[in-house]
Parts: C-alpha cells; sequence; structure tokens
C-alpha cells in the first residue's frame, strides 16, 4: 500500500509539475512587459501581469512566454480528490528552459524535477491556450510512458497558478506562486 501510494504521488506531482511549470510561461513579469501605453496602467515592481488585450501578436506574446518561463520556479501545493481531511502536498519545479515550436499554441518546456528517486529535467511539449487575456496550459489525455495518462487546465493570473490534474482514475487541485528568474536573481 506505502509503495502504491509513493507511486501516485510521484505520478501527480510529476504532472502536476509539467502542468504548473507549462502555465507559468504565460504571465510575464513586469519587466517583461513592452514600455506601457497611455491608456495601460503599470503593475507595482516585480509583479507578474496578464498579456494586454491588444497585444494579439503570436510573435510577441511567443517571446515573452520563452522569456518568462525559462528559469521559473513553480512553489506551491496540490491536492487528491476524495481526501478531504489530507492537508495539500508542498510541490516546487523549475522550468530549465521554455521555446516556441512551430505548431500553434504548442511549446517545449524543459522541467526540472526533484521527488523521491526522481531527479532529472524532462523535456514536455505542451499547448498554451488563452482564455482572452489569461495563459491556460491544457493537456487532454498525454499518456506518458511508465507513469500513466494525464490532463489538466492550470491558469496563470498575476504570479500564481491555479487548475486541476488528472491521473488516470486521481485527480484535484493545485495552485500556488511564480518566482520568475529575472526576480531570483535581483534577490540574490
Amino acid at each position: 500500500m506505502k509503495l502504491r501510494t509513493a507511486n501516485m504521488v510521484l505520478a501527480a506531482t510529476i504532472h502536476t509539475a509539467m502542468c504548473l511549470l507549462a502555465a507559468g510561461a504565460c504571465a510575464p513579469s513586469a519587466h517583461a512587459q513592452p514600455p506601457a501605453t497611455p491608456t495601460q496602467t503599470a503593475p507595482p515592481a516585480g509583479q507578474p501581469t496578464e498579456m494586454s488585450a491588444g497585444d494579439s501578436s503570436p510573435t510577441g506574446r511567443e517571446a515573452r512566454l520563452a522569456a518568462y518561463l525559462s528559469g521559473a520556479t513553480f512553489t506551491g501545493q496540490f491536492t487528491v480528490d476524495g481526501k478531504p481531511d489530507a492537508a495539500p502536498k508542498p510541490e516546487s519545479y523549475t522550468i530549465a528552459s521554455c521555446e516556441p515550436l512551430a505548431e500553434k499554441d504548442m511549446y517545449r518546456l524543459k522541467v526540472k524535477i526533484r521527488y523521491g528517486d526522481v531527479d532529472g529535467e524532462f523535456p514536455m511539449d505542451l499547448k498554451i491556450l488563452w482564455s482572452g487575456s489569461t495563459p491556460v496550459i491544457t493537456l487532454d489525455g498525454a499518456w506518458i510512458p511508465g507513469l500513466g495518462t494525464f490532463s489538466s487546465r492550470v491558469l496563470i493570473h498575476d504570479g500564481r497558478y491555479a487548475g486541476t490534474w488528472q491521473h488516470d482514475a486521481k485527480g484535484g487541485h493545485l495552485f500556488g506562486t511564480i518566482q520568475p528568474a529575472a526576480d531570483k536573481a535581483a534577490s540574490e
């Protein structure tokens, strides 16, 4: 039973990392935004912002997304459905790099995961869609060898991420904060 629970938590953690990290990429930090126009209000320094509704240029979005995600760290928690008395479990992941792919809305993220016996960098091709100016990571029935099938929806807003995850018959919620690489460098 302990091994099964450990495998479930490991799979959920890896899945959550993939979902979270991909989602975070879409919310560029204030310093990654182009200069504000007179009709825009600049966010507080160091706070990630939504994409400008007027910026529909895929090139602009792709560049900001890749810059924001590369080196960003996601720190938060995830829950498992059906366990109302269980405390959320902590998680932390770093996206080593992010690059847009030729296919529309697709990005390749290299996610650093360290959990239990797993310690490595995993490339993931993920779809990031937009709901207005809010980025949403969309993963539908993706099979990962040795782990199972995963689905998720994770949105990013104002330096935070939140969403749902599904791994085979298990699922839950995930949420936390995002620290862009530039913010980490400034605080060191």
